[in-house]
């Protein structure tokens, strides 16, 4: 009699040592998915105020008086500038 209540005691802790380990398993791999999570989010916010920084500079742009030769040039770099540094965060984030 002790001795099958032994036998069903070490299947319980072999059980529970075995659920033990699946659930360390599982720890690990959602610490590492929230991570990676983690990363993605920073990197979405900083392309967002990436984004925000070039509507500011659109609108700087778009204010600029066009009343000479200069300002139109002057706003057409601006542009171009622009889309320079989008081609440039488009490439970084690859």
């Amino acid at each position: 009699m002790i001795h099958e209540e032994l036998q069903h005691l070490e299947k319980l802790v072999s059980q529970v040592e075995k659920k033990l380990n699946q659930l360390e398993q599982d720890n690990h791999a959602l610490k590492e998915e929230v991570f990676v999570l983690r990363n993605k989010l920073e990197e979405k916010e900083r392309m967002l105020e990436d984004f925000k920084n070039q509507i500011k500079i659109a609108k700087l742009v778009n204010s600029l008086p066009v009343e000479d030769a200069e300002s139109a040039e002057l706003r057409e770099k601006i542009n171009n500038y622009i889309k320079e540094i989008d081609n440039i965060i488009a490439y970084l984030s690859e």
